[in-house]
Order: C-alpha cells, then sequence, then structure tokens
C-alpha cells in the first residue's frame, strides 16, 4: 500500500509500477480512427465543440483591449478582454457572413469591427454598427450579438468551450485541482509557447506524452536517470496521472549504473532544470554523508531557484525529483514538480494527417514579479528542437502516422501501461456516442 506523507505527494512503494493490474488481453483500438477523414469529421462535429481546452495564458489577454484567436481545427475562438476588465469569449464569425473578426493576437482593441462590410460590435459582443442598415429592413441590433462560448481560467491558464451548458472548468478536471495545489502552479509565468506543425493526428501526437512504454527504446539517455517501471497512474473521468522518480536509474540496468552516470545522464537530458550546463561534473566534493543523487540534484535546483529569487526550502527531494505528469481529455498534459512546469496540448491540423504540438512554457517567479506577455512561436517539425527528449519524441511522430495506414494494420494493441491512452479513447467513444462495433475491444 502506499504510505502517503503530505496530501498531493505520495510517497510510493517500490512495488507500485506503471502497468497495475494486468487485463486478460490487449486492447485493440481501431487503427482509422487516426487517419479516417469520417472520423475526424465526427470528433469536430460531436467532440471538439464540447469539451474544454487551454486556448492561452491570462497574460496574453490581461489588460482591456487585449483579444486572442484560438483555433482548433475548423473552430475558432475569439477571446478578450473588455473595457470592463472582463474576460469573454466569442465564437470569431462576423454575424452578418461570417468573415472571421480577429486573427491572431494582439491589445489595444476599441470594438470588434468586421474588415468585409463594417459590422461593428463592442467588447462585450453587443451589435453597435450596421453600414447601410436600410437595406435589411426591419434588422434590430439587439438581434446579432456576437456569439457567445464559454470561458474560464484555472491557475493563470485560460480554457474555452463552444458548449454554453458544458459542466465548469473545475469539475472537468477531475482531481487535478486538488492534487496539483501543493505546487502552487500559479507562482509559475508562461515565458513563451512554441507551436509545432507536424505530420501526424492529434492523438498521435497526445498518445506520446500519456504513457512512459516507450522511455526504453526511444529516450536511452532518460532511461539512465528516470525510474520508468515504478511510476504509478491514477485514472479518473476527464484526467489521468504518473508518478516518475527522476534522478535514479531505471530498474532495468540492474544496479549496473554508477551514481556518476546518472547524474551525467540528469544533466545530459535535464539539466536545465537545476541550472546546470551539458557537461557539468558530478559533484563528489559537495556530497555530504547519506546523500544520494536526488538530494544533490535537489540542492542544486534549490540553489539555481534560489538566483532567481525562488524560495523552494519548502519542497523536500521527492518534490523536487519525482514528475507528476497529468493528462486532461482529449488532448493537454501538464508536467510538474516543484520548480518545472510545462503544459503540452495536441490540436488537429488541416486534415486527419497533419496537427499540432503546443507547449507553454513556464518558470517560476519570485513573490511580485511583474507579469508580461508570452512570447508565441510557430515552426516546422525539422526545425524544432525542443531538448532532446521533447525533439526525440517529434522526430518519431511522421513514421508512427505512415504506419497506420497500412492496410494490415487494423487495430493498435494496448498495454495496460498505456491506459491513459486507453481512457483517451474511452472518452472519445463516449463523446462521439460510437455503436458498439465501432469500439475497443479486450482489456
Amino acid at each position: 500500500m502506499p504510505v502517503t506523507t503530505t496530501e498531493g505527494n505520495p510517497a510510493r512503494t517500490r512495488e507500485e509500477d506503471a502497468i497495475g493490474t494486468p487485463p486478460a488481453s490487449p486492447t485493440l483500438v481501431p487503427a482509422e480512427r487516426y487517419y479516417s477523414p469520417a472520423f475526424a469529421a465526427l470528433e469536430g462535429e460531436r467532440m471538439w465543440p464540447r469539451v474544454w481546452q487551454i486556448a492561452c495564458m491570462v497574460d496574453h489577454v490581461a489588460e482591456p483591449g487585449d483579444y486572442f484567436e484560438y483555433r482548433c481545427g475548423a473552430i475558432s475562438v475569439l477571446i478578450v478582454r473588455g473595457d470592463d476588465g472582463e474576460l469573454r469569449a466569442f465564437q470569431n464569425a462576423c454575424r452578418h457572413r461570417g468573415n472571421s473578426l480577429c486573427v491572431g493576437s494582439g491589445s489595444d482593441l476599441r470594438e470588434l469591427k468586421c474588415g468585409y462590410h463594417g459590422w461593428t460590435w463592442d467588447l462585450a459582443g453587443t451589435l453597435k454598427r450596421v453600414p447601410n442598415r436600410k437595406g435589411f429592413g426591419a434588422l434590430k441590433l439587439s438581434d446579432f450579438p456576437l456569439l457567445p462560448a464559454r470561458v474560464e481560467t484555472f491557475e493563470g491558464m485560460v480554457f474555452v468551450n463552444i458548449d454554453l451548458d458544458a459542466m465548469p472548468l473545475i469539475e472537468y478536471l477531475d482531481e487535478i485541482p486538488r492534487d496539483i495545489a501543493w505546487c502552487n502552479i500559479g507562482d509559475f509565468r508562461c515565458y513563451a509557447t512554441l507551436t509545432v506543425e507536424v505530420e501526424a493526428n492529434w492523438k498521435t501526437i497526445a498518445d506520446g506524452y500519456s504513457e512512459t512504454y516507450h522511455v526504453q527504446t526511444l529516450h536511452p539517455e532518460l532511461l539512465r536517470c528516470v525510474d520508468d517501471i515504478h511510476a504509478p497512474q491514477q485514472i479518473s473521468i476527464h484526467a489521468g496521472k504518473s508518478d516518475q522518480p527522476y534522478g535514479v536509474p531505471s530498474p532495468r540496468f540492474d544496479g549496473a549504473l554508477s551514481d556518476e552516470e546518472v547524474w551525467d545522464a540528469y544533466v545530459y537530458t535535464q539539466g536545465a532544470l537545476m541550472g546546470a550546463a551539458e557537461g557539468t561534473p558530478f559533484p563528489a566534493d559537495e556530497r555530504r554523508p547519506g546523500q544520494t543523487v536526488q538530494d544533490l540534484i535537489a540542492d542544486r535546483t534549490r540553489a539555481f531557484a534560489a538566483s532567481r529569487g525562488v524560495d523552494l526550502d519548502w519542497a523536500d527531494t521527492d518534490r523536487i525529483t519525482r514528475l507528476h505528469q497529468y493528462n486532461v481529455f482529449p488532448n493537454m498534459t501538464f508536467l510538474v514538480n516543484a520548480d518545472h512546469l510545462t503544459v503540452m496540448c495536441s490540436r488537429p491540423g488541416p486534415n486527419p494527417d497533419r496537427g499540432e504540438l503546443v507547449m507553454f512554457l513556464m518558470s517560476r517567479m519570485p513573490p511580485g514579479a511583474g507579469h508580461t506577455k508570452p512570447t508565441d512561436v510557430r515552426m516546422s517539425a525539422e526545425a524544432a528542437e525542443p531538448g532532446i527528449v521533447l525533439t526525440q519524441d517529434i522526430r518519431v511522430l511522421p513514421g508512427l502516422q505512415r504506419g497506420l495506414h497500412q492496410p494490415g494494420l487494423t487495430h493498435l494493441v494496448l498495454s495496460n501501461e498505456e491506459r491513459r491512452v486507453i481512457n483517451m479513447h474511452r472518452n472519445l467513444e463516449r463523446y462521439l456516442d460510437l455503436p458498439e462495433s465501432q469500439r475497443m475491444s479486450g482489456g
């Protein structure tokens, strides 16, 4: 049984692994879900307009007149900070003939004017002007407000939902707000977003950050400094969670690695998290009796935080070195520990074989730190190199997507270690209301 030390920070026993109770048989998922235009169209009709999606950060739309356009496939939502300070979201369509009112993001917006025929709304979505109004006959301005969308915030992040009857965001996130509270993620600030255009379906992208099964093969460098076996998982309704201890070698090495080799692997793959440049030597002279490699990493991380004015004295070694990964249906993950937060999501592209990986890059800030708008960067997969591990994840995606098209590959064969992927498909089936003949089997 797990031994709980502090709420939200369980100290795990070695017996808890990523697999849990093995199923009677593998779970079989129809492969066409990843490339079928008809399936993608069904997602666009029944799922994407009904789920909460992270759109931007509060810092993108902090001041009156700030706006941000969020796109997900055919969906375009315009998020606007009104003159009254209220944050609102609208479907990004002129009520005349549907032209998009704003593209991208910006500031100092005074009104929402369609660039095609000049219909104009205020920042609260009320129609104020229609040129040549006489030609429409009895047209009442109050009959044509902008179409609203739901918008809510969580710890500095802005979420939107087209469904006005959707459950509150805090309920949609299941146990995450309570489980993650110890980390005070509201103290993090997003300094940049990186959008990578990928030749893969949004689900192919999301699957890559929903399991640890691939670490032993795709990430050999990382395997030397993470316990990928004793990484317990929890599944709720819309969410799933995995805990991964860093600063220790995978048990697959059976104790063959020295502390120096574990340290070198951590520096090579994760060194930036403790401010360590590539090649930083093992600090044998700093090591106190009884200290583990994890303890040394925690000390360096606290010192790096202190250099930024951030106090991490409240965080023990486990809270600094254990990565908590939260998946949220359909397409998002939080990667978090005491001094690290990265939010990633995947989005559909122009066809089922194209998608986007979006990363919100964060840094914990000292008390009283100011707010600035994040820098938004877009690039191709070939140009993107966001660290060795994520680069490896990105490079494998096109081959995955091509393989899914092969005529003989009718189903994906999933392990219980991949149950966060399975949970995504379970939710997908529920939202799409698929008939039994099109659902997963086994497992």
